[in-house]
């Protein structure tokens, strides 16, 4: 199980006490008996953890649990190709211009 997923099945049994049984990759968060108020906080939480934003989420509410942290796990592959390459001695503390 990767970190995106196993933060996302932490993330659902602590903060909104889903059993751990009942979370299968296959699970939507309706499946789980998250209403739409959970949802959105859900992909707050999310977002606010990892850092990343979703484009849609009223879609994202409804992805499968595989699904959405394949999505998350997605979105910061991108970002993490996106960010500038460090320019000499910005990695030592030094400032990148």
């Amino acid at each position: 199980m990767d970190t995106v997923h196993q933060h996302l099945v932490t993330l659902l049994t602590e903060k909104f006490d889903v059993p751990a049984a009942e979370i299968r990759p296959q699970a939507t968060p309706a499946d789980l008996d998250l209403d739409s108020l959970a949802r959105v906080e859900l992909l707050v939480t999310l977002q606010e953890h990892w850092g990343v934003t979703f484009p849609d989420e009223d879609t994202a509410a409804e992805l499968t649990i595989a699904e959405l942290a394949d999505h998350v796990a997605g979105l910061l592959r991108r970002q993490s190709s996106e960010r500038p390459a460090e320019v000499d001695g910005a990695a030592e503390g030094g400032v990148a211009w």
